[in-house]
């Protein structure tokens, strides 16, 4: 036609088409299309691919929107459907693309992701590849930045310590090496070794088509030692409570992609378990699992990103120890018997002693109507304001889930000189072994704020018993709970591993200190509390008190030794929460709003003291003002909580309430793969 090559003076031709400027990124070309609003996206791609007149596979490639931020991924929308005229620029990209990945071990991997998914469903393929089963529980964060550090030597500093490891790894491109459920599955057979968490010969041969198979197939599961202190002293530390929050603010949106959120190619981002509510977790089936959670929870405490004693220092350094030698050990041993058998009931048995999830069967049920109750003398302190009294003795009950306190034992049938509900408080354990000091601080919700309780044990055995007994109590469940028993038991063994008195039988010889890189298995905090004193004095001091604790774990085996060390990471007062800073309605400075697995707590930004305490199980719902930033939470028989996301976007808080509560959905009888759509619905806000 003749009016085809007018263009009319706002850029349309005369016939109705116009020019759709789009940039070709694995060419470096551009290239415009005489195009109408009617035509749909799938026919532009095969235009353009016409006109590029390449042999090349282009199925990968896909139209991103620049000025938007959007995917156009569904091919038979039109143009006009997507709202796209001739002033909009489009990339023809592929949707794979290079991700930089930090593990929890601090290793890096090539990896290739699709950076037109969703952020869930991209984690979920990434762990399928590494064979990292229940990948709802993690997540990618951005790399902290060191605000001490200027920017150009920081990415230096980057540059330097990034060594890709590994080959090239493309999750969801058929070479995956886990092809089982996302969820516990009875029929699931064993792929690991459950004592040192060596694979299996089935094992072996999946990995035979997989990438990892270059190399040792069980990479993943090995721990590596740090080799030097100056990788510690490198790497950010921070050092408040707002320095946590900080690291927080970087959580990548799980309900839109990569792209989206303006993550670039070659882009450096850390893979870590974002939700500290780890389900099932089986040495049979998680060697990878299992050992990247002991990495990340070695790491938190080495940088002090989680508070602990010096004795538990001590105990983890310990662990430490005993893991990167047995190791290297089955390492060596894995290589010369890589055809191993397992007896499947020694196995299944092994798995009943060491595995976290789950209580022991007990032979003897008792009196299945009665509730167990615990009535001894204990010391009970009030503390308030201005004042100097100390414990006093009570003789306490401890009923369903509350305490009775009376003057004496024969008083114990009259009325309670003082009584506390424990449901809904927060429970602290202030515990020094050498000692012998055995507290538990309870913080007792009340209308205007919490009560603050402090009980004091006389011994190990009676505060393992009162400290379950209020743990379980905090979340309305009683001693006749089935977990009683195997908590009174975890906090028993935790406290055995911090004991410095060493069985005369597993003490090591001199010459063992030599290969102790003590520097490498403790915070810096506590290497510069030995500052004055010489390099070698303090090496030689740390070394005896680590073989010193060394004898409480000597003899546990490699997985059991992991699994020990995440308990007692998990037994930790600070453990699992996550901190943001947060204005709350009628308050007047900033605070910390604390995430857990169960409950929300208000914190002092500068003490981390909790405030007051929110359950999930009394929460009814929660909503999102996104203009103003503003969280609002209503329970079932309290006032409503209402807060606003300081220096963080509320979709980040918003996703770890509404993940916490989707996590606490699954169950062990599930066979079937993950609701994705139901974790959009809690978290998204948008669906």
């Amino acid at each position: 036609m003749a009016l085809d090559g007018i263009r009319m003076p706002d850029g349309c031709y005369a016939d109705g088409t116009w020019e759709l400027k789009m940039h070709v990124t694995d060419l470096h070309r551009d290239v415009s299309l005489r195009v109408t609003g009617e035509i749909h996206v799938g026919g532009v791609m095969l235009k353009l691919a016409e006109k590029l007149d390449v042999k090349k596979d282009w199925s990968d490639h896909a139209l991103w929107w620049e000025k938007k931020k959007t995917w156009l991924l569904k091919t038979h929308w039109t143009l006009d459907k997507y709202g796209i005229q001739a002033d909009a620029r489009l990339l023809f990209t592929p949707q794979h693309k290079l991700l930089r990945l930090q593990l929890p071990n601090m290793k890096h991997m090539k990896v290739k992701v699709n950076f037109s998914d969703r952020v869930f469903k991209a984690v979920s393929d990434i762990c399928k590849t590494f064979n990292i089963r229940h990948p709802e529980e993690a997540s990618l964060l951005r790399k902290p930045r060191d605000p001490k550090k200027k920017k150009k030597k920081l990415e230096e500093a980057e540059e330097e310590a990034l060594e890709l490891e590994g080959p090239l790894l493309t999750p969801g491109s058929g070479r995956s090496i886990y092809s089982s459920p996302g969820l516990y599955s009875k029929t699931m057979t064993p792929t690991y070794d459950s004592r040192d968490g060596s694979p299996l010969s089935p094992t072996t041969a999946w990995f035979g088509d997989s990438p990892l198979s270059e190399g040792n197939p069980s990479i993943l599961a090995v721990s590596q030692p740090i080799s030097s202190p100056d990788i510690l002293a490198k790497l950010y530390k921070p050092q408040s409570l707002l320095d946590k929050a900080k690291i927080n603010q970087g959580w990548m949106d799980s309900s839109r992609s990569l792209m989206e959120q303006d993550v670039k190619e070659n882009e450096v981002l850390l893979l870590r378990f974002k939700y500290h509510s780890f389900f099932d977790l089986n040495p049979k089936y998680d060697a990878i699992r299992v050992n990247q959670l002991y990495e990340q929870a070695k790491w938190a405490i080495l940088l002090e990103e989680i508070e602990c004693t010096e004795e538990e220092m001590m105990m983890f350094a310990a662990l430490q120890y005993h893991i990167n030698k047995l190791s290297i050990m089955s390492s060596d041993n894995h290589m010369n018997n890589s055809e191993k058998e397992v007896d499947e009931v020694d196995a299944a048995l092994s798995d009943l002693e060491i595995t976290l999830e789950g209580g022991k069967t007990s032979n003897t049920l008792g009196d299945i109507t009665s509730i167990p109750e615990l009535a001894d003398y204990v010391k009970v302190f009030k503390p308030k304001k201005l004042t100097l009294k100390g414990y006093k003795q009570y003789w306490c009950t401890f009923k369903d889930i509350t305490i009775s306190c009376y003057k004496s034992k024969e008083e114990a049938h009259g009325t309670p000189s003082l009584q506390m509900n424990l449901r809904g408080c927060e429970v602290t354990p202030d515990v020094n072994i050498s000692a012998q000091k055995f507290n538990i601080k309870l913080l007792i919700p009340v209308a205007d704020g919490m009560n603050e309780i402090w009980l004091r044990c006389d011994a190990e055995k009676q505060y393992a018993h009162w400290m379950a007994a209020c743990r379980l109590a905090s979340k309305g469940k009683t001693m006749a709970d089935s977990s009683y028993n195997l908590e009174v038991h975890n906090i028993l063994s935790f406290l055995k591993m911090q004991h410095m008195n060493p069985d005369p039988q597993f003490i090591a010889e001199p010459a063992v200190t030599n290969d102790i890189n003590s520097e490498c298995l403790v915070s810096p905090r506590y290497l510069k509390k030995y500052k004055n004193k010489q390099p070698g004095y303090i090496r030689d001091l740390i070394s005896a008190r680590i073989l010193e604790a060394h004898q409480n774990v000597a003899q546990m085996s490699l997985i059991e030794a992991k699994m020990r060390f995440i308990q007692a990471w998990q037994s930790l007062p600070e453990f699992g929460i996550t901190h943001f800073l947060a204005k709350f309605q009628g308050g007047k400075r900033d605070e910390l709003i604390g995430i857990t697995y169960n409950r929300l707590i208000r914190m002092d930004a500068n003490t981390g003291d909790a405030i007051k305490t929110w359950r999930f199980a009394n929460m009814k719902q929660w909503n999102v003002n996104w203009e103003i930033k503003m969280v609002t939470v209503e329970f079932a028989d309290e006032p409503s909580l209402a807060f606003i996301c300081a220096e963080v976007d509320c979709k980040v808080v918003h996703e770890f309430i509404g993940g916490y509560i989707f996590l606490s959905t699954r169950a062990k009888d599930q066979n079937e793969s993950l609701d994705e759509e139901m974790f959009y619905k809690l978290t998204s806000g948008w669906v």
